[in-house]
């Protein structure tokens, strides 16, 4: 288990190789790019600030929780600090467990937790060269542009988990 705040790229497969052991039959590379659109607004990048004591804490915290709620030591979380382009991973977090399902719980726990409960803060630059402080914790419902824009660049939203 481990967790890092890093100023540096992000190399997602040496995590994956970081949790990697013949007892897991399962490991789950999650990694989360800044993305050209947020809200019908194109992005041109994002700064990305922490208070770093706390965050490392509750980071390290979320690592143990998952460990222990899924039964699994290999968890590891870096998230990156700085000013990120589109495309650039922010975070990238990998789990190997036994069994596929508590791999991706696992994962999907820990992104989850760590969105609602981080202090890391980003703030989006837009392509009118206005920046803005976005809530990492807001869920708004897709917008009309975003729609639009999505299907322009060929997404389709994925369907809700059942």
């Amino acid at each position: 288990m481990r967790v890092a705040l890093v100023n540096r790229a992000l190399d997602p497969g040496a995590l994956l190789r970081e949790v990697s052991a013949p007892a897991n039959g399962a490991a789950i590379l999650f990694v989360g790019t800044v993305r050209e659109l947020n809200e019908g607004r194109e992005v041109t990048g994002i700064d990305y600030s922490a208070y770093v004591a706390m965050a490392q804490r509750e980071l390290e915290a979320i690592a143990a929780e998952a460990a222990a709620r899924f039964a699994t030591p290999h968890v590891v979380i870096e998230h990156r600090l700085g000013t990120l382009a589109v495309g650039d991973a922010s975070v990238a977090i990998a789990v190997a467990h036994p069994r596929r399902g508590a791999a991706y719980d696992a994962s999907r726990f820990v992104i989850e937790e760590l969105k609602r409960r981080v202090p890391i803060w980003k703030r989006e630059h837009y392509v009118d060269g206005t920046r803005e402080w976005v809530d990492p914790t807001a869920r708004p419902a897709p917008s009309e542009a975003h729609a639009s824009r999505a299907s322009e660049i060929g997404l389709v939203p994925a369907e809700p988990a059942r």
